[in-house]
């Protein structure tokens, strides 16, 4: 006999079974981001006047140790379209946050850099993040939907 599973009167096979529990841990995954991205939204907010896509930026800024990103690199690194990058990188560009350096290599090639300013709002902010993602990893940790996710995380940094 095959293995099916009969799900409201419709038969599903092996393969459906598979999406759906890939499906499942997707949706496990979008509410524990969805409850980090809310409390590190409110802290940062409150304490850095970042939002937390800012303070991704200035985040992977600093661990060029001294090199700058090209525009696509930082659009990778926040998950945004490449128009999202640029309108961010302007605000923060304005804020005096970081700056924009063109390529000698290439004319159209930009990157971008963290500035003194940036940097000192980083180390502010650093500490407010840190607190927060700890806070509500644990409150997590109570959600028994998410618990072994959270649990996961430590394992899946070590393998990287």
């Amino acid at each position: 006999m095959a293995p099916y599973a009969i799900f409201e009167g419709a038969t599903m096979g092996i393969k459906d079974d598979a999406v759906e529990v890939r499906a499942q841990g997707w949706r496990t995954l979008a509410a524990l981001h969805g409850l980090i991205e809310n409390e590190l939204e409110r802290s940062l907010q409150a304490e850095s006047k970042l939002s937390v896509v800012e303070y991704t930026v200035l985040d992977a800024l600093s661990r060029q140790d001294g090199w700058h990103m090209r525009m696509q690199q930082l659009a990778r690194a926040t998950a945004l379209s490449p128009s999202a990058t640029t309108r961010l990188v302007n605000r923060l560009e304005d804020r005096g946050l970081l700056t924009r350096i063109l390529c000698d290599d290439d004319r159209r090639g930009i990157y971008t850099e963290l500035t003194a300013s940036g940097s000192s709002l980083l180390a502010e902010a650093r500490p407010v993040h840190d607190a927060t993602l700890e806070r509500a990893l644990d409150a997590a940790l109570a959600i028994p939907e998410l618990a072994p996710l959270v649990d996961a995380l430590p394992r899946l940094h070590a393998r990287t």
